[in-house]
């Protein structure tokens, strides 16, 4: 699939609607319904999701079609021991290698959060809160952690956004740990930094068991 196809921007948008949980576990995937909303063949549509269906993010159903696959308890053990190993490594080297301006690329991520939270844009959040993480991996300036990273295919921990009003505290408590590993980022302060990360992904882990 090359990168500059269609399949290939069909791909990266379900991806990341799967991954940041704006499609929730075990809905369908219709081949006709995205081709008409990304304005692409039903063919390019299937490559996209032929390739999901590759990286585990997709499953068959027992009378055809694609679904988003289900995430068990123990998945989202899984997914906090995966996510701990690859951010706390990626950390201390941000910590290391990371610019002012890139400081404030984080601030501004953060704010964004913020302001998607409380304007409840849910799907906006969940997306600003993939970005805060990846943008720790970026500027750790390790092509081979971003990619194992990537292929990882690492989903939040906000599993449900039917059910997300009555879990806002989650958010907000997002919001306030981001700030914490942000401020630790600032100060260069690797030690406070991977307490607070470990500590967000940890409380991550229990919300998400939380709401099943």
């Amino acid at each position: 699939m090359k990168p500059d196809s269609l399949s290939y921007t069909v791909y990266l948008e379900v991806r990341k609607k799967i991954l940041s949980h704006q499609i929730p576990s075990g809905t369908r995937l219709i081949e006709g319904d995205w081709a008409r909303k990304m304005d692409v063949s039903r063919t390019a549509v299937r490559e996209a999701l032929t390739r999901l269906l590759g990286e585990h993010l997709l499953v068959m159903g027992e009378r055809g079609g694609y679904y988003v696959k289900s995430i068990t308890a123990d998945n989202v053990r899984e997914i906090r021991e995966i996510r701990e190993i690859l951010e706390v490594g990626a950390l201390r080297l941000a910590i290391e290698k990371i610019t002012d301006e890139e400081v404030a690329v984080l601030e501004k991520i953060c704010d964004d959060f913020t302001n998607m939270v409380e304007g409840g844009y849910l799907n906006g959040a969940c997306e600003a809160d993939m970005k805060f993480h990846e943008s720790i991996l970026l500027f750790s300036r390790n092509e081979r952690l971003m990619e194992a990273y990537h292929s990882s295919n690492i989903p939040l921990f906000h599993l449900k956004l039917e059910e997300v009003y009555s879990h806002m505290d989650d958010y907000e408590l997002t919001d306030k740990e981001h700030r914490r590993i942000l401020e630790a980022i600032r100060e260069r302060d690797f030690k406070a930094g991977k307490k607070a990360l470990k500590a967000h992904l940890y409380r991550g882990e229990m919300a998400a068991l939380n709401m099943e």
